[in-house]
């Protein structure tokens, strides 16, 4: 069994620990990444699954603050769910944990991922919406937390100022 908490300043070397083993080599180097260099992640919706006999940290997400033609909105991830433990609905308990978290926040949330997995969660493809090359369109996410959230939001992702 796993709790969720919040991220705390002591966690953040087991948590890139954990992304170094969720993810392929040279993640940094994604264009999400460019969004957040020199930008604090939104601190309330960093969340980790901490297991119960243990401590460890079994999963995190973080979300960072971006502007998609010039309004704001949240972009999720990375998420990661440590290897042993993925199957068991970790990630899935840290989305909807986190996007309930968010809803007073942010109206708009963002992200980049697969569509199959995120679709449960509400996410479509987000049309209009052009992040950093190179891109992929179709893996441009998006969810409105407000009914129409994101009716007349069109553009280029940015870094939050």
């Amino acid at each position: 069994m796993y709790t969720l908490r919040q991220e705390q300043p002591g966690d953040w070397w087991e948590i890139e620990a954990l992304y170094d083993l969720s993810f392929a080599p040279g993640r940094t180097a994604l264009s999400s990444y460019r969004l957040r260099e020199d930008v604090a992640p939104v601190a309330a919706l960093c969340r980790v699954a901490v297991w119960e006999d243990g401590g460890a940290i079994g999963g995190a997400i973080r979300y960072w603050p971006v502007r998609v033609g010039g309004s704001e909105a949240l972009l999720l991830g990375p998420v990661a769910v440590h290897p042993t433990a993925q199957g068991e609905g970790v990630g899935g308990a840290l989305i909807r944990d986190s996007l309930e978290r968010a809803r007073p926040i942010c109206p708009r949330v963002l992200l980049v991922g697969d569509a199959p997995y995120y679709s449960r969660f509400g996410f479509t493809r987000a049309e209009g919406v052009e992040m950093p090359p190179p891109t992929n369109p179709d893996r441009v996410l998006a969810l409105a937390l407000e009914e129409g959230a994101w009716s007349e939001i069109r553009g280029e992702v940015s870094r939050a100022a």
